[in-house]
């Protein structure tokens, strides 16, 4: 199953970047032999700054085919890392070719697009500035087949 994390706005080189782009190579690693990635990240902006609903337009432009669907959301549901894992591993085990992880712009996802995703996830009650957030992601990803492969980088 390829993972898309698809996201409003742009990451510019630095250590936020670096951070992504190992947990990815990581689980690109790791995951291969699970059945899980490659891992990408989509990036979509808003140039016109026209809103919330251009962004889920552009976010929805950039989802493959027939993905599952899953946002980050504070209304989400809150996961333990391996409760993440074993749904990680339903989806591909249902089937599922890819999985899109939405990550919203500043002012979160529009309604519409929350209410065509599949499934919602939340890193808690605070609110994470959105770019720590697909770092945050990615190493949850990683942690997630590391999880599945019996790896012991996840203690608990």
């Amino acid at each position: 199953m390829r993972v898309h994390i698809c996201a409003v706005g742009r990451l510019r080189s630095g250590p936020e970047k670096s951070l992504i782009d190992d947990y990815l190579t990581r689980f690109d690693r790791t995951g291969r032999a699970l059945g899980l990635g490659p891992a990408r990240v989509v990036e979509v902006e808003d140039k016109k700054n026209l809103g919330m609903s251009a962004e889920a337009d552009l976010l929805r432009k950039a989802l493959p085919k027939g993905a599952l669907i899953c946002t980050l959301d504070e209304r989400g549901k809150l996961l333990s890392s391996p409760d993440f894992a074993g749904k990680m591993a339903d989806w591909r085990d249902s089937g599922r070719q890819d999985l899109a992880l939405i990550i919203g712009g500043a002012d979160g996802i529009d309604s519409s697009l929350r209410a065509e995703a599949d499934f919602s996830i939340s890193f808690g009650k605070m609110v994470w500035p959105h770019m720590l957030v697909r770092v945050m992601l990615a190493e949850q990803i990683y942690r997630a087949a590391t999880i599945l492969s019996g790896s012991p980088y996840h203690r608990t």
